[in-house]
């Protein structure tokens, strides 16, 4: 490992033996400080987070006893600073939404290369969303409501304030309003009302429709 590198704690969670095992080699053989932990089911991972602390998740869905969906639930209510990105082979627009609603950070498929497992690692890591370009394109066609599509509002249009920006920034990074106010030193009814006008600026009904248009139209720094 390289010493001048802050080492991400990194837990892998697969019930495949195999896929588990070879996504840690992976990383073990690539110039990537990375403690990696793994596990092979959401209980057993419930369990290793009682001992170590991670700063993300990698986590598959279709697991026996407890699904990715529970988990993340269960990690982002018990250690919120934990990220979560959603490693699976599936792409179906439910799995994607309901991940995005428990609180995953990003969503990548288990047949993208090692380059794009590590940019997906980093950029969670350090806060941001990621999204592999097929989920996206998932995300555009199912998950947003068809009434209001994005591609009806031009980005040039959208003029967000300062202050709105950084809102946007912390709903993205998964801040409740009551955080936000506390970190804004605003009120939550202030935080309310901006949250209100970025719904209604970018035309959008949903926490993932806002999400998914801020990603795409390059809002969130």
């Amino acid at each position: 490992m390289n010493g001048d590198k802050a080492v991400i704690r990194l837990i892998i969670v697969d019930d495949h033996p195999l896929s588990r095992e070879g996504i840690k080699a992976l990383l073990a053989d690539v110039d990537f400080s990375a403690e990696v932990r793994v596990a092979g089911s959401g209980r057993e991972a419930l369990e290793r987070f009682q001992t170590d602390t991670f700063d993300i998740a990698l986590v598959d869905i279709n697991m026996p006893e407890m699904s990715g969906i529970e988990l993340t639930r269960e990690i982002k209510r018990m250690y919120p600073d934990t990220r979560v990105l959603a490693l699976t082979m599936y792409d179906d627009h439910m799995f994607i939404s309901q991940m995005i609603e428990a609180g995953a950070s990003g969503y990548i498929l288990k047949n993208i290369n090692l380059e794009e497992l590590l940019e997906a690692i980093q950029t969670v890591v350090k806060g941001g969303s990621y999204y592999s370009a097929d989920i996206l394109k998932v995300i555009s066609e199912h998950v947003l409501p068809v009434p209001d599509p994005i591609v009806a509002v031009k980005p040039k249009t959208i003029h967000l304030s300062f202050r709105e920006q950084e809102i946007l920034n912390l709903i993205a990074k998964e801040f409740t309003n009551q955080q936000i106010a506390r970190k804004l030193f605003i009120s939550e009814r202030t935080v309310e009302t901006h949250r209100k006008n970025l719904f209604i600026k970018t035309k959008q009904k949903t926490l993932v429709g806002l999400i998914k248009y801020a990603i795409e139209y390059k809002l969130l720094h």
